[in-house]
């Protein structure tokens, strides 16, 4: 049966000619290849895209790869692998404009850091952190220098969810524990098998022409050119954002995904990413930046968090899943029971 995607086309035409983006692709796949491809505006046919925090899940992918090797345990304490994380404390708060910080109550494991509960944060999404940075003038994950990740953990490892750099140190885990940089080894073991000749950390002068501009919009509802930008080079692969590629070469991954992580992982790995791993700990209501220029509000998912063992939709080691094809969840409109879900965007901002 051919999949009509003129609904999708017309959605992606309209908000560029009604102003809402300037630029916007979109692909749909199965588990036997794409089934649809429309790029709008001024996203080319091959327009590369910042694949921002759709770069955890590839990252992710590479850990769980060392998982199935014999390499790394999901279990095993960050530190023990990378002793330097073992270095980084909490920070608890302010007294006057010194940062107060004192010893994790827990270690960090890979698990929790799969699961963004490994104790890290986002300066943008986190005002503890956001303040920190204030103060003492350290750089950020978006400056590319690779000592921003040693800035202090916000909460104890295994007792919150808090979007943060968690991913980023779980690329340092693979570059270690592999030899590569994770980019070479992602180019070895995911973008090569899967075909995803696009997909890199560091883009050519050809690709970057392909590179769809980040833009803002204006108090006039205009769009113009933003200044907010990843720089040019990183002194790091930024596990948590720094690939960039084409949505047909996200595609590839998602339709490997779609067929239990054939050409990358066993079946039984893919389907284990994709149990709760999160336990009891509660996902926030919704999260909200600190810096409105880098995000806007994110809500919760639709979809009800359930506990361990009656999983209707849960975070799992890809970020996202829902478990069960419940009447609620057909219902809603989230998405059918056995899904998974990840989502990054960066190339167009509100002010």
């Amino acid at each position: 049966m051919s999949f009509d995607g003129s609904a999708i086309k017309t959605l992606l035409d309209d908000a560029v000619s009604k102003g809402g983006i300037h630029g916007i692709a979109a692909v749909v796949v199965d588990r036997s290849g794409q089934l649809f491809h429309h790029a709008a505006g001024e996203a080319g046919q091959q327009a590369m895209f910042r694949n921002a925090s759709m770069t955890k899940a590839v990252a992710t992918t590479a850990a769980l790869q060392l998982v199935e090797e014999g390499l790394l345990s999901l279990d095993a304490t960050v530190e023990s692998i990378l002793p330097e994380f073992g270095h980084l404390q909490v920070l608890d708060g302010f007294d006057g404009d010194k940062p107060r910080l004192r010893a994790p109550a827990s270690k960090a494991t890979v698990r929790q850091l799969m699961t963004h509960t490994g104790g890290l944060g986002y300066f943008f999404l986190n005002e503890k952190l956001k303040h920190y940075h204030e103060l003492t003038g350290e750089p950020h994950p978006f400056t590319g220098l690779k000592r921003s990740l040693s800035v202090p953990l916000v909460n104890d490892p295994g007792t919150a969810w808090e979007y943060g750099t968690n991913t980023d140190w779980l690329g340092l885990i693979v570059e270690k524990l592999s030899g590569q940089s994770l980019g070479s080894y992602l180019k070895q073991h995911v973008y090569g098998p899967l075909g995803m000749n696009d997909s890199t950390f560091v883009p050519s002068a050809e690709q970057r022409g392909r590179l769809l501009p980040v833009m803002q919009r204006e108090a006039d509802g205009t769009l113009a050119p933003s200044g907010i930008d990843l720089p040019p080079t990183s002194e790091w692969d930024a596990a948590g954002h720094g690939s960039y590629g084409t949505v047909q070469d996200y595609g590839r991954f998602v339709q490997a995904w779609l067929n239990d992580g054939a050409g990358i992982l066993e079946p039984a790995t893919a389907r284990m990413a994709l149990q709760n791993h999160l336990g009891p700990i509660k996902l926030p209501e919704a999260v909200k930046p600190t810096v409105p220029e880098l995000s806007n509000q994110v809500p919760a998912s639709p979809a009800p968090q359930r506990r361990r063992g009656a999983d209707d939709a849960n975070p799992a080691l890809l970020r996202h899943a829902c478990r069960r094809d419940t009447d609620w969840l057909r219902g809603s409109g989230v998405r059918a029971g056995g899904s998974g879900r990840t989502c990054g965007m960066t190339s167009t901002r509100e002010r």
